[in-house]
């Protein structure tokens, strides 16, 4: 089954899981078989040769679907060993009704022991599942270093135990796993923060529920290809370059030539008609013999800024600004215009010093540093929970949010928040964050839609990124993401 656009918190999943028992008629031990047959279709799918399964389950429900498999695997033909943490006669509910099926199978169980890990061809985590609150116990977490530690695949189910599903961020310690199968819904923590590091390959299941009930609004949803195709339409055979978007950047202060270069040059490939770049007047020479195609104007001071921002559609500050008086002249001159902007690098770092009241027409780009300055907290609370820190850069600054980094967010107010799951790690380095720029004010210019532009803008970007690091992730420049996303737009 496809990943669904939706994701959910874990009390959200929780919500679903009740209306199924509650208003379907599904009784919850049918749902726990539901998952384990599903996860042993994952398995061998996944897993097509491995003919010997270890299984560790834990004293909840996550353990009750471990049983579940188990006894299914068992009667598919495989060989399999069930260790678990903590006493199986003491499980309840569903979990207990699970263990019980199992042992009258003619199966047991024995405790946890990071030997017996070698047995298996592939190791299942059904330790913990989403209810997990504060630190792992030890116990848990000694289970989940020695699963780490196997040089065995693992397969998670439902979430890699230890993991947070909302914050995607590890409690303590977490299992690193190749591959996930989720249920029910599709969990935040499944792809934002740390989580795409723990839960490998993600596929899902609903378990035959069906779509969520109206009334229960996802947490995120995932930026998909089809938005593309939406915001950026086949183009009119008879269209001309004033049709799609004027663009001004503004930034490269001195020494700094290469940031605003970079950024009008996705601006180009991203689609604008013209893009107009705004620079300090030693920048001009090296950025127009590097790239022909961008006008440059010299930035001497604010008068003559003022008629580039006249002509221009779209304004993005930011790339190379630095936070000299010249840039605050040249920010202070953008914000004074009523027009779309995109705000990025330094020009980010100077209304943190300053402060600026909340605007509806622009998008804010910060990076988790630039982040923690807006807000005036530490970078590890912003990658704590990336979700609340999107909230909060909304509720303070209002317009679009674009929270950069591994799952970058985007966010605005009456909006749910997209996710990005694609992208890779070749994309930290210098310059990166200049071509999103460009990329998204070359395609605000064209749909004249913020939300839209910053969604498929970081989409795009990410696709690009990808294929930059085709041949390896180490070595991508700035200057490859650029090149790519002329391909990337016309997907």
């Amino acid at each position: 089954m496809a990943l669904p656009i939706a994701l959910y918190s874990s009390a959200q999943v929780r919500a679903l899981d009740a209306h199924a028992i509650q208003a379907l008629g599904i009784p919850g031990y049918t749902l726990m078989k539901r998952a384990g047959e599903a996860a042993l279709r994952q398995l061998r799918s996944r897993y097509p040769l491995a003919h010997r399964i270890v299984i560790a389950c834990g004293g909840g429900n996550n353990g009750g679907d471990g049983f579940v498999l188990a006894r299914f695997a068992q009667a598919a033909g495989l060989t399999v060993r069930v260790l678990t943490i903590g006493d199986p006669e003491a499980l309840k509910g569903e979990a207990r009704q699970a263990y019980e099926d199992f042992r009258s199978s003619g199966a047991r169980a024995q405790p946890f022991a990071p030997a017996l890990l070698a047995e298996g061809e592939v190791v299942v985590d059904a330790l913990l599942g989403t209810g997990l609150k504060g630190e792992v116990r030890p116990e848990y977490a000694a289970a989940i270093r020695a699963i780490n530690a196997s040089h065995q695949p693992v397969f998670a189910l439902d979430v890699p135990s230890g993991l947070d599903s909302d914050s995607g961020m590890p409690l303590g310690e977490a299992v690193r796993a190749d591959g996930t199968v989720t249920f029910v819904g599709l969990k935040t923590g499944l792809l934002v923060g740390d989580g795409p590091e723990y839960t490998g390959t993600v596929v899902f299941d609903d378990l035959e529920i069906g779509p969520s009930p109206e009334e229960l609004p996802p947490r995120l949803t995932r930026i998909v290809e089809s938005e593309i195709q939406a915001a950026l339409p086949r183009r009119a055979r008879a269209a001309h370059k004033g049709d799609f978007g004027r663009v001004l950047i503004v930034g490269s202060g001195a020494g700094m030539p290469g940031a605003t270069r970079l950024a009008g040059e996705a601006c180009l490939r991203a689609g604008a008609g013209l893009t107009t770049v705004a620079v300090a007047p030693e920048n001009v020479a090296a950025i127009a013999a590097g790239r022909p195609e961008l006008i440059c104007l010299a930035l001497t001071g604010e008068s003559a800024l003022a008629e580039a921002l006249e002509r221009a559609d779209v304004i993005a500050i930011g790339p190379g600004l630095g936070r000299t008086p010249w840039a605050r002249m040249a920010l202070n001159a953008v914000l004074s215009v009523q027009k779309p902007l995109v705000v990025d690098a330094d020009a980010l770092n100077l209304l943190a010093e300053s402060g600026a009241r909340p605007r509806e027409d622009w998008i804010l780009t910060p990076h988790p540093g630039e982040a923690s300055r807006l807000l005036g907290v530490t970078i590890q609370e912003i990658q704590h929970d990336r979700l609340a820190a999107l909230d909060r850069l909304i509720e303070r600054f209002h317009g679009t949010i674009v929270l950069k980094g591994a799952g970058t967010l985007v966010g605005a107010r009456g909006r749910t928040p997209g996710v990005c799951e694609r992208g890779n790690p070749g994309m930290a380095s210098a310059g990166t964050g200049d071509v999103l720029t460009g990329a998204i004010a070359g395609i605000l210019a064209q749909c004249r839609d913020p939300w839209a532009a910053a969604r498929v803008g970081v989409l795009v970007h990410a696709i690009a990124g990808d294929a930059a690091a085709r041949a390896g992730e180490r070595g991508v420049l700035a200057s490859d993401l650029a090149r790519e996303l002329h391909h990337a737009v016309n997907l």
